[in-house]
């Protein structure tokens, strides 16, 4: 079998030391850094072409219970702008996370405002925030993993179109300035909503066939469900372990891992990579790509059997990789 795990390397993952699993697997490997966010890594590889945007939003909301058809969507994050000493930057973590009251409040007033420029915005039922254009546009935006902590100038909207957009901004972060919805998350200690973010625009691309032979999908998010099912490769949640992965009849496995979903520090590294790496070991994985995330760029990291062999490449702290 073959294995590919896409993973973000967050702030816990990130910090992890030699002693880890995940720091033994990278001592062993062949590396590639790539100066690419996960999301665009994993749209290529699914064969997407980049035309502004790769067009995740419409593939998202589709696997999100919303009638994409052959319209332009964005994806709309709602976000929290922080003032640096002279410029705005985009705080984490994207997007904010919202009670769903006051998301459908907010969503219910930008719609309101906007439903004269031919806009809607849609919540899915993940909660994630869309919006629908009744014509195509012209834009090319920044995923938000690339912007985190930095001036959002830098990677404000491009394109033909930009200057209509940048004002429709403009205009939902009035809106939501004063919005009730925000006074109560301010009231009870959170982060306001005074901005939103806009990526992956595009419509639905016809199917192509795949670059890979990826015939089975484990994941828990939208982007991925909608992926497989654009694709036509079987999709199931995340298992509880990789055993369940092993014992599956599928030849080449696909898993999006998420730190999110667990409590403890170092949750994935002992309960997901220590028995990829075991697993590995013993030839039960013939090969494993992990295309690990961390905001603007990834690490694509290939080993095969052999490999964890390699007894004079010692390991290092996941940050000395990262720098």
């Amino acid at each position: 079998m073959k294995l590919t795990v896409d993973c973000v390397l967050d702030h816990e993952l990130a910090s992890l030391q030699s002693d880890s699993t995940l720091a033994r697997l990278l001592a062993k490997a062949h590396i590639a850094e790539l100066d690419v966010p996960l999301e665009a890594l994993v749209c290529r590889q699914f064969g997407l072409r980049e035309e502004g945007d790769f067009p995740i939003a419409a593939i998202s909301a589709a696997a999100d219970g919303l009638e994409v058809s052959n319209q332009y969507w964005l994806r709309v994050d709602p976000v929290h702008f922080v003032m640096q000493r002279d410029c705005f930057s985009l705080n984490e973590p994207v997007p904010l996370p919202l009670h769903p009251a006051h998301s459908a409040q907010m969503v219910a007033s930008l719609n309101a405002y906007f439903v004269q420029d031919g806009l809607l915005f849609c919540i899915g039922k993940s909660g994630a925030w869309y919006l629908r254009a009744n014509e195509s546009t012209q834009i090319t935006t920044t995923l938000p993993s690339v912007a985190m902590g930095k001036n959002v100038h830098h990677f404000m909207l491009q394109g033909i179109d930009s200057a209509k957009w940048k004002s429709i901004l403009n205009e939902a972060q009035m809106l939501l300035h004063d919005h009730l919805a925000n006074e109560a998350r301010e009231f009870s200690g959170e982060l306001m909503v005074n901005s939103v973010w806009l990526s992956g625009g595009g419509v639905i691309p016809a199917y192509r066939a795949l670059p890979h032979d990826v015939d089975l999908i484990m994941a828990n998010d939208v982007l991925n469900r909608g992926l497989a099912t654009w694709a036509n490769i079987v999709y199931q949640s995340v298992p509880e372990s990789i055993d369940e992965v092993l014992q599956s009849k599928a030849q080449h496995v696909r898993i999006a891992l998420s730190q999110s979903n667990h409590s403890k520090t170092n949750c994935l590294d002992e309960t997901w990579f220590a028995p990829i790496f075991a697993a590995l070991k013993s030839k039960k994985v013939e090969q494993l790509t992990l295309n690990l995330g961390f905001y603007e760029k990834c690490l694509v990291v290939i080993i095969k059997p052999l490999g964890v062999y390699k007894f004079w490449r010692k390991a290092k702290s996941i940050t000395q990789y990262l720098e």
